[in-house]
């Protein structure tokens, strides 16, 4: 069976959203884009004038049905190569290269249904929240529980449209954990994820929940292995890890 080959293509940066003090996200208008999977990746390439260039993979944060617009979410690391430049250079209409989509193991679609268990840990959510908007636009009714681990109130990625989105009524519940900092009165979780705190988010959804779990390397390996003895079998769980940045 013939694959068709994934090759660069010039994406149009189309707006420029801040989502904290340190993340942004981009929407990129790419007219030959084929479309993708929520919790599929692209690679971005910065070329210099001298022809020196360097790429970074970003997982796509917008849902399928966004068509041609894809949405990447990028938290700024002060001594990164690409996304200082993403954050201080580039302004809406400035050309980048693309290509994708990439991966098809982290990947959730409403047709595969659940019930649906969601762990982030600070930028991992990227993906998780491509796969919350697609279940939304579908109009799936996918119990789903979205736990997100953040540093801080402030550091919170998609805190607002999160909070839009739990409140449709449509069997999306949205719960955090804030490690580091709380703000007064606040209710929720403020610890790492461990496993009594995942026992009680997994509790409504059950053992045989679809589980998607994306972040620090750390996080992922321990959520991980506590869902594991809490009897989620390791069929249903996915994984997606990055590097020491998070919570």
């Amino acid at each position: 069976m013939a694959t068709t080959a994934i090759t660069w293509q010039i994406a149009t940066v189309a707006s420029i959203q801040d989502e904290t003090p340190t993340v942004r996200s981009f929407a990129l208008h790419l007219p030959a884009w084929s479309g993708h999977q929520a919790g599929q990746h692209v690679d971005l390439r910065l070329t210099a004038d001298d022809g020196y260039s360097v790429e970074r993979s970003y997982s796509i944060a917008s849902e399928p049905e966004r068509g041609s617009e894809v949405e990447v979410t990028v938290e700024r690391i002060p001594d990164g190569e690409v996304s200082p430049f993403l954050h201080d250079v580039v302004v809406p209409g400035d050309r980048i290269e693309v290509r994708g989509p990439i991966g098809g193991y982290f990947v959730w679609e409403a047709a595969f249904g659940g019930p649906l268990l969601l762990v982030a840990g600070g930028s991992g959510v990227v993906p998780l929240m491509a796969m919350v908007r697609h279940r939304a636009r579908s109009g799936s009714s996918t119990p789903t529980r979205l736990l997100v681990s953040s540093r801080s109130f402030d550091e919170i990625i998609y805190r607002e449209e999160l909070g839009e989105l739990a409140a449709a009524g449509d069997g999306l519940e949205v719960v955090h954990t804030l490690t580091r900092s709380q703000p007064d009165g606040w209710t929720g979780y403020a610890r790492r994820i461990d496993e009594p705190m995942l026992a009680e988010v997994l509790a409504p959804l059950g053992a045989s929940a679809r589980t998607y779990l994306c972040g620090p390397t750390s996080l992922v390996e321990n959520a991980a292995n506590a869902l594991v003895h809490l009897g989620v079998p390791t069929a249903r769980i996915r994984t997606e890890r990055f590097g020491p940045t998070g919570t």
